[in-house]
C-alpha cells in the first residue's frame, strides 16, 4: 500500500509509538483539530532583558508589570475607569499580597470592592488568555481555584441570567468563605503569566547590584524562560565549581560596589578568615582597603600562574608582576611604558617569585574555594544557570548572545586555536559552551582556569575586550584605562556583518535580527540600540544603578508580539513601597517601533508552530495507517 511505501521503518516505529498515545482515528481527529487551531491564533508575546546585575527591585518591577504592557492593556480593558482606578489596579496586579494588607489596614478591602476588583481582573484574564487555547490556560492555572476561575472566565449570558446569578453567587461566596485574598492574589499571578508567554533573559544577573541572589530566586520561579550567560554569569559559575581566580574576581567586584555582605548573607559563604588575614597583614589607606589590597595581590598571583599554564590564551602582557620595583613604586609594561603604583604595601609579595602564594595566602584560597563550592544556595542558582542557560540561542527566526562573536580586523570571523585545530563564527561559540559545561564536572585546572578566560579575555565572545582589572586597581595613571574591544563592536553597526552573523547560525539574513547584550547605550549623549537598519538590537541600557548617571536611562525591554517588534526605554525605578504608595509605575522614556507585522504574526509562524505541524504530519500519517488497516486500532467505548 501507497502508505507503507513512502514510510521508513524509522518513521513505522515512531508511528506505533504514536499509536499507543492516539489508540483510534476518533482520537487523531480529535487532536488534529485542536493542533491545526492552535496554529491559528496569534504567536505568544516574548520579553527580552538583559544586564540586571543584582538590582533586585527593578527587576522585580519589570516582571511584575511585564514591561509596561499590563498597564497598557488595562487601560484598553477599563476603558470607562478614571486614572486612578486603572493605576490602582495594576499596582494590585504587581503586588497583590503588599496592596491587599494596605486595604485591610485602612478598611478599604470591603465586599464591593473584591468583588468589582475580581470581576476587572476576570476580564483582564480574558484579554490575556485570547492568545491562548482553552486547553493551554487551564494547564496554566495552577491554583486549587483553578474550576472556579476557569468558570468566571468562560461565562455567556443566558434568556434566564441563570449565569449571572451563578457568577454573583461564586463572589458572594468567595467573599463569605474569607478566601478573597488568595482567590485575588492567584488571579494577578494568572494575568502576569498569560502577559509574557517566554522571557528571555540575556546574561549578567550577577554583581554590581545589591541582590543577585533575590534575582535568581525570581527566575527560578519564573514560568518560561532561557537565558544566555553573560561574562559575569560565567564568573560566577567559575567560582561556583572552586576556581579561586574567578573566587578573587567576584570579591573585588563585590568590594568595589559594597555588596560583599550580600556573600555571607545570601549564600552563607564566610569571609572571616580573609578580613582577618587583611587586616594583620595590609595597612588600611584610604582608597585602599586592606581587603581590596589583599584580593590585588593574589589575584596577581593566580592570574600569573593561569598564564604560564596556557600559552595558548596569548595573555603574556597580564603578567604585570615581572618588572614590579617595589622600592621605587614603579611598574612597567609590556608598552614599554613605566607606571606609578597606587600603593607598594605588598609584603607577601617576593619580587625574586612575585607569583609564588604566600602559605598565608594559600591557606586563604583553600578557605575560599571551600566556602563557594559548599554552598546549598549558590550550588542551586548555578545549577539553574546550566540547566537553562546556553552561550546563545536561536528562537523564532532571531539570534540571542550576550557579548559578540568575535570578528578579525577585515570583519570577517576570526580563527582561534581551540586544541589542535582553528575555529571561528558558530563553531567557536559551540566549542566554548562545551567546554563551560565540562566544566561544571570535570574541574581540573583547564576547565577552572577557561571560566577565568570567559570573564576577561578579548577572545572571549562573552567579553569581547581586553580588561584591565588590576592594571586600574595598581596603576595611577588614567591613561591605562583604555580597554580596546575586539571589532565586533565596528562592525555591527553594518548590515552585511549582521547578515553575515545570522546566516553563519542558520537564521533567514533578511528577516531575522540579532538581540544583544553587554555594552550599555548611552542614551545621554543620543547613542541609539538599533544597528545596522535593526538587524542588531542591543537592549543593554544601564538597569543597574551604577551605570545609570552615564546611560541617563535604567534599561531596555524588547518586546516581540504578534503586532510588532520594539524597544522600550525606561526611566531610573524607585523602589516597591513608592510605586504602591504613590501608585507610581516605571515611565517609559521612549518606545522604538523596529518592526510592525500586517497581518498579525501567528503561532503557524513560530518555532513552535513548526513543531505542532510535525506533529499535525505524524498525526495524518498515523490516520493514513488506521484507515488502511495497517495498525490495528483499539476501541473505546
Amino acid at each position: 500500500m501507497s502508505a507503507t511505501r513512502k514510510l521508513n521503518p524509522q518513521r513505522l516505529r515512531l508511528l506505533r509509538l504514536l499509536a499507543s498515545q492516539y489508540p483510534n482515528r476518533c482520537s487523531v481527529y480529535s487532536k488534529l483539530i485542536n493542533l491545526k487551531s492552535e496554529l491559528s491564533l496569534p504567536k505568544g508575546t516574548e520579553h527580552f532583558i538583559s544586564d540586571i546585575h543584582g538590582e533586585y527591585e527593578a527587576f522585580c518591577h519589570i516582571i511584575n508589570n511585564a514591561s509596561g504592557v499590563i498597564k497598557d492593556k488595562v487601560k484598553i480593558v477599563l476603558v470607562n475607569s478614571t486614572l486612578k482606578e486603572q493605576n490602582e489596579l495594576c499596582t494590585l496586579i504587581y503586588y497583590p499580597g503588599t496592596v491587599i494588607r494596605k486595604l485591610k489596614k485602612d478598611n478599604r478591602f470591603t465586599e464591593a470592592y473584591i468583588k468589582k476588583t475580581i470581576v476587572n481582573l476576570i476580564d483582564m484574564c480574558n484579554f490575556f488568555s485570547s492568545k491562548y487555547s482553552r486547553e493551554k490556560v487551564r494547564s496554566i492555572i495552577k491554583t486549587k481555584f483553578a474550576y472556579i476561575i476557569d468558570e468566571m472566565m468562560h461565562s455567556k449570558s443566558d434568556e434566564d441570567d441563570i449565569r449571572r446569578q451563578y457568577h454573583e453567587n461564586i463572589l458572594q461566596t468567595i467573599v463569605e468563605t474569607g478566601s478573597s485574598e488568595l482567590f485575588i492574589r492567584d488571579v494577578c499571578e494568572l494575568i502576569k503569566t498569560l502577559a509574557v508567554a517566554k522571557l528571555h533573559v540575556l546574561g549578567d544577573i550577577f554583581d554590581r547590584g545589591p541582590s543577585p541572589d533575590k534575582c535568581m530566586d525570581v527566575l527560578a520561579s519564573y514560568h518560561h524562560l532561557d537565558l544566555q550567560w553573560g561574562n559575569h554569569d560565567v564568573l560566577w559559575m567559575g567560582a561556583a565549581c572552586g576556581s579561586g581566580m574567578c573566587i578573587i574576581n567576584v570579591l573585588l567586584n563585590n568590594l568595589r560596589y559594597n555588596n560583599y555582605k550580600m556573600l555571607e548573607n545570601g549564600y552563607g559563604i564566610s569571609l572571616r578568615k580573609l578580613v582577618i588575614f587583611s587586616n594583620h597583614t595590609y595597612k588600611e589607606e584610604e582608597h585602599y582597603p586592606a581587603l581590596q589590597k589583599a584580593l590585588s595581590v593574589m589575584g596577581m598571583k593566580l592570574m600569573g600562574a593561569i598564564i604560564d599554564r596556557h600559552p595558548e590564551y596569548n595573555l603574556q602582557d597580564l603578567k604585570i608582576f615581572d618588572n614590579l620595583d617595589l622600592k621605587k613604586g614603579t611598574l612597567k609594561l609590556n608598552d614599554g611604558k613605566t607606571y606609578h603604583l597606587n600603593f607598594t604595601d605588598m609584603p607577601t609579595v617576593d619580587e625574586k617569585d612575585p607569583y609564588r602564594l604566600s602559605p598565608g595566602e594559600q591557606e586563604i584560597i583553600d578557605d575560599l574555594i571551600s566556602s563557594f563550592t559548599s554552598s546549598v544556595r549558590l550550588r542551586e542558582h548555578i545549577q539553574f544557570l546550566y540547566t537553562k542557560g546556553d552561550m546563545y540561542k536561536c528562537y523564532n527566526g532571531n539570534l540571542l548572545y550576550h557579548g559578540c562573536v568575535p570578528l578579525d580586523e577585515n570583519g570577517e570571523f576570526l580563527k582561534i586555536k581551540c586544541n589542535d585545530t582553528y575555529l571561528s563564527g558558530r563553531d567557536y561559540l559551540d566549542y566554548c559552551q562545551t567546554k563551560i559545561r565540562e566544566g561544571y564536572t570535570i574541574r581540573d585546572n583547564d576547565h577552572l582556569d577557561f571560566f577565568w578566560y570567559m570573564w576577561t579575555a578579548p577572545l572571549s565572545p562573552l567579553s569581547g575586550r581586553r580588561m584591565k582589572i588590576f592594571e586600574k586597581l595598581l596603576i595611577k595613571e588614567d591613561s591605562i584605562l583604555n580597554e580596546p574591544r575586539n571589532p565586533y563592536y565596528d562592525y555591527y553597526h553594518q548590515v552585511k556583518t549582521c547578515e553575515m552573523i545570522l546566516k553563519e547560525f542558520g537564521l533567514n539574513p533578511k528577516k531575522g535580527h540579532i538581540i544583544n547584550g553587554h555594552t550599555p547605550i548611552m542614551a545621554k549623549k543620543g547613542e541609539s540600540p538599533v544597528r545596522a537598519r535593526g538587524k542588531l538590537l542591543v537592549i543593554d541600557g544601564g538597569f543597574c544603578r551604577a551605570y545609570q548617571d552615564k546611560t541617563g536611562i535604567a534599561g531596555y525591554t524588547l518586546i516581540y508580539n504578534s503586532h510588532c517588534l520594539h524597544l522600550k526605554a525606561h526611566a531610573p525605578f524607585t523602589n516597591k513601597e513608592d510605586a504602591i504608595e504613590s501608585l507610581r509605575d516605571i515611565e517609559d522614556l521612549e518606545e522604538l517601533s523596529v518592526e510592525e507585522y500586517q497581518p498579525r504574526k501567528k503561532v503557524a509562524d513560530t518555532d513552535w508552530g513548526e513543531e505542532l505541524k510535525e506533529r499535525v504530519r505524524e498525526l495524518n500519517d498515523l490516520l493514513e495507517l488506521y484507515e488502511n488497516g495497517i495498525i490495528a486500532e483499539k476501541l473505546t467505548r
